[in-house]
């Protein structure tokens, strides 16, 4: 079963979230996807989702009477995640996740390594500090002077820039060796990295801004690495 909207959806994980940032996004999603146990959280902060996907091992009883028999879409495999079993089965322009940032680090690092896996779609993951998502193709964002801009290489890439304190043209930046954390903007910044590799990571405060950067920014190609 694979989920369609043309609008953006919303997807739960099973890591805490305030109700601040629930209210920050619900207004701007057509529907809401929780992954497994990320149904609990969800009812925990005051909405129901339309569907749970997963290996249904974490979710409650409980949650599990809230929502439809027929929404309910267990997933028999052990070899992904519930995050990459519900990006393989939804398609949106903006796909927005709570609840996979701020929990269990290797959780927060599987998710990381998914948002490479399904390049080709457009994620950004919000949490109680940061903004995260995979570079695309180009991306123009409208920075205010001194904003926190990181980057961080998931394998081996290199990424042109403009409006960054320190410029990354011509480096070659890898989990290993070099990396891009704790720049900043000197105003607006454009990034352009050569593959489908770099995470950007932005304040919290610059959700709205990342969102508007990343619809407008072009998407990688299907299986882009």
């Amino acid at each position: 079963m694979i989920i369609n909207n043309t609008e953006t959806i919303a997807i739960i994980g099973g890591a805490e979230f305030g109700p601040d940032v629930a209210e920050s996004v619900l207004p701007k999603v057509a529907q809401v996807i929780a992954a497994d146990g990320g149904a609990d959280r969800a009812l925990e902060n005051g909405f129901s989702p339309d569907y749970v996907i997963g290996d249904l091992d974490s979710i409650s009883d409980a949650a599990k009477a809230v929502v439809s028999p027929e929404h309910l879409i267990f997933v028999d495999d052990q070899d992904n995640t519930d995050f990459e079993k519900v990006l393989d089965r939804v398609d949106a322009p903006i796909i927005i996740g709570l609840g996979f940032l701020g929990g269990r680090i290797d959780h927060q690092m599987a998710v990381q390594t998914a948002l490479v896996q399904f390049a080709h779609k457009k994620v950004i993951l919000i949490g109680a500090h940061d903004v995260v998502f995979l570079c695309p193709p180009r991306l123009s964002i409208g920075l205010a002077l001194g904003t926190r801009v990181s980057l961080y290489p998931m394998a081996t890439v290199q990424v042109a820039s403009t409006g960054l304190n320190w410029p990354t043209d011509g480096l070659t930046l890898s989990p290993d060796g070099r990396i891009g954390t704790s720049n900043h903007a000197l105003g607006p910044v454009t990034l352009e990295p050569d593959a489908a590799r770099c995470l950007v990571i932005v304040p919290r405060a610059m959700f709205e801004t990342a969102m508007t950067a990343l619809s407008q920014a072009p998407h990688w190609p299907v299986h882009a690495k």
